[in-house]
C-alpha cells in the first residue's frame, strides 16, 4: 500500500535535503589558493649555529706572527623560512695568518649528499675576527647558488697538540639558488 505525500510535506522533504546539503557544504575546509613556489631568482635570508672540531698546525712565522693550517669538522644548523636547508655537516680548510688573516674553503654537504661551496676571507685577528662566506656554487639543487655569510668565530679549546674546537656566533646570510646544471657547479 502506497501512501501519497501531500504537496507541503515533498516540499517541506525538499528543503531539509536542501538544508542538509548546504550544512555539509559549509562545514568541508576550503581549500587555500595554492602558494606560488619561490623562485630560484629570489634571495633567501638564512641565520643559524655552527659548532666544529678539528685540527691546527702552527708555525712561528717571526717574533709576533703565526701562520697555522686548521681543519674543522662539525655542523651546521640553518633557521628561518629562506634557508637552504635545516642541517649541514660542514667541513672548512684555511690557512690563517695572525697579521694577514685567513683564506679557506668550506664545503656543507646536506642529508642527500648535496653541497654547497663558498671561500672564506677573515681578518683572522683576536680582536677582528670577522669572517666572511662567499657562496660560489654547489652539486644538485645547490648548484649554480650564489650569496654570502658572515660570523666571528670564538674557540672554546685550543690543545698545546693542535686539537680545536669552537663555534660560529653571529652566522647570518643570504643565498639564491640557481637552476641545477651539471656545468655550474664548482668543486
Amino acid at each position: 500500500m502506497m501512501r501519497h505525500q501531500s504537496p507541503f510535506t515533498a516540499i517541506l522533504v525538499r528543503l531539509v535535503v536542501l538544508a542538509l546539503a548546504l550544512a555539509t557544504a559549509a562545514c568541508e575546509p576550503i581549500a587555500e589558493p595554492s602558494k606560488p613556489v619561490a623562485a630560484a631568482a629570489e634571495w633567501h635570508e638564512f641565520e643559524g649555529s655552527w659548532n666544529a672540531a678539528g685540527f691546527r698546525h702552527a708555525i712561528p712565522f717571526g717574533p709576533q706572527r703565526k701562520s697555522s693550517i686548521i681543519e674543522l669538522q662539525g655542523t651546521m644548523l640553518l633557521a628561518g623560512p629562506g634557508r637552504p636547508g635545516v642541517g649541514f655537516r660542514a667541513e672548512v680548510i684555511a690557512l690563517v695568518d695572525s697579521e694577514t688573516g685567513l683564506v679557506g674553503r668550506s664545503v656543507w654537504t646536506d642529508e642527500h649528499s648535496e653541497q654547497v661551496f663558498s671561500e672564506l676571507k677573515g681578518e683572522g685577528t683576536a680582536d677582528r675576527n670577522r669572517i666572511t662566506g662567499t657562496i660560489v656554487g654547489g652539486t644538485g639543487r645547490y648548484a649554480g647558488a650564489t650569496g654570502s655569510y658572515e660570523f666571528s668565530w670564538r674557540y672554546v679549546i685550543e690543545s698545546d697538540e693542535g686539537s680545536i674546537q669552537g663555534s660560529a656566533v653571529g652566522l647570518k646570510g643570504r643565498v639564491r639558488v640557481g637552476q641545477p646544471d651539471a656545468g655550474s657547479s664548482r668543486p
